[in-house]
């Protein structure tokens, strides 16, 4: 992997690339997108949008978060599993002070999950479930039974409460959300998103379907960190306007 901007380098390593202070609060947002926009491929799934390049960044920003989160439609369409680390990273995540491997947080107002997947039992940090007041409360137990409950909200998952309370109670500063649209946008429009990091795959679907985000209640600015490539793929990391970039990338 080589980076184009800014000063181009090459080879790259992809940890200290997207590494950041840990001990600031940050929120970053990883989706890819096919040349045309789209989120999926055309069997409606992500993980075979992108490259063996896309995968390192998947798996680098996972190891450098506090804590992933996801909508509940991409868990079940993703079929997600906990987090698991490859040797190399598991040693610089330990180094970084980050001897666990990052709870899966799932974002849920139904609590329609399988409670019996991986996903919460070979979990070895405890996967949590945000999710509202007005969730059925016998699939609340069943979240609590299973992993670690958080309500936030009354009738819908309050995003801003849920990320104090992530921080506060379980000091999660440093989150990586990994959508869907519906979560993404309401996470950019709330002001909770400091960074977006893009992989731009050099592919056609053309056919309809999920983009970045569902919908937008108005413009996000975004401000250009780095763009990295591999095999046709680039990476970009923005800042997003009202972010906490580093001071070393304002």
């Amino acid at each position: 992997m080589r980076r184009l901007l800014p000063d181009p380098a090459g080879p790259v390593d992809v940890y200290d690339a997207y590494r950041t202070d840990g001990e600031r609060p940050l929120l970053r947002l990883n989706m890819v997108l096919s040349a045309d926009g789209r989120a999926t491929d055309r069997e409606d799934r992500t993980a075979a949008l992108g490259g063996d390049g896309d995968h390192e960044v998947f798996r680098t920003l996972r190891a450098l978060a506090d804590g992933i989160i996801a909508g509940a439609g991409t868990v079940r369409a993703e079929r997600y599993g906990p987090h698991r680390l490859r040797a190399d990273l598991a040693e610089r995540r330990a180094a970084d002070a980050r001897p666990l491997p990052a709870p899966i947080i799932v974002v849920s107002r139904s609590l329609d999950l399988d409670y019996d997947a991986p996903l919460f039992t070979e979990a070895a940090t405890p996967t949590i479930v945000l999710t509202c007041d007005a969730a059925p409360e016998e699939r609340r137990a069943a979240a609590a039974h299973a992993g670690v409950l958080v309500v936030a909200g009354d009738t819908e998952v309050d995003l801003a409460v849920a990320i104090r309370l992530l921080r506060e109670r379980f000091g999660l500063m440093h989150l990586l959300c990994e959508g869907g649209p519906s979560l993404n946008g309401p996470l950019l429009d709330a002001g909770l998103v400091d960074e977006l990091c893009l992989t731009l795959a050099p592919t056609l679907i053309g056919t309809p379907g999920p983009t970045l985000v569902s919908q937008l209640t108005s413009s996000t600015h975004l401000d250009l960190l780095h763009v990295l490539e591999s095999d046709g793929e680039l990476y970009l990391r923005y800042s997003v306007k009202g972010g906490a970039a580093p001071p070393s990338e304002r």
